[in-house]
Formats: structure tokens, sequence, C-alpha cells
């Protein structure tokens, strides 16, 4: 068997305003839309690359510490790599996300938002900085 593709799909109370934070304001691509019955709606957006990111309580932890001066994520987090972390923080910010830490530094070599979407949804915004490998075995 072979996993073909990766989707993350998140139920929310107001269908509109998380197109509107979603798609219009992080910017992501609308590949597909459907409707339904008793007003049944669903929206595909791209994202780009996806990866499953697994991590024990301990690192969990610590990315907390670093990220967002102790603030517990819960079990699942949504990590969005952008160009500007700051620029796009501000702009979502302005879509109506709740920021738990502004942009910062890490020792992995990324500047890291953390967001509460208007859904519910916690999110980092990650930009990498670069000068580290690709693959990493230190987050």
């Amino acid at each position: 068997m072979s996993a073909r593709q990766l989707r993350l799909v998140i139920q929310v109370d107001d269908y509109d305003a998380a197109v509107a934070f979603w798609r219009d304001a992080l910017g992501l691509e609308e590949t597909a839309a459907f409707e339904g019955k008793g007003d049944a709606r669903v929206m595909i957006l791209e994202v780009g690359r996806a990866t499953l990111e697994l991590a024990n309580a301990a690192q969990v932890d610590l990315i907390d510490r670093i990220e967002t001066d102790g603030h517990h994520s819960p079990p699942l987090r949504v990590a969005v790599e952008v160009d500007d972390s700051v620029g796009v923080s501000t702009e979502l910010q302005e879509a109506g996300a709740t920021v738990v830490a502004s942009a910062r530094e890490t020792p992995w070599k990324s500047l890291n938002a953390r967001l509460i979407a208007p859904d519910g949804v916690e999110l980092t915004l990650f930009q990498e900085l670069g000068g580290g490998p690709s693959v990493r075995t230190d987050r």
C-alpha cells in the first residue's frame, strides 16, 4: 500500500469565515468545492507539499517552550511554511486569527509564529531561514 495524498479535514461552524481565512487570507489554492443537501459544503484547498510530523509529548513540550514561551498546543496543530512569517502573521491576525506567540527564530533555523485560526485550529507559520539541512533530526 502506498499513501498518495494527505488531507486534514477541519469541521467548521462558519464555513464562509473559514474559506475567507484559509483560502483568501492565507492564500491556499482552491482545487475543488462541492455542495449537497441540507447546506452541506466542502472545499479542497491545495497547500503544496504535505508531510506528517510525529512527535512525542517531550518533543511537543520542547517546541512549545521555544515557539510560545510554554503555551501548550493541542494534540493536532497545523504548520504551514510561508515566505514571510511576520507579514503573514499580521495578515492572518487582521483576518481574525489570535496570536499566541509572535515570530521568533528557532534553534532549527526557522522563524516561527503561532496563531489560533478563527475556527479554533492552532497554526504555526514557519519561514525557513536557511543554513541547515533540508531533512532535520533535531526537531
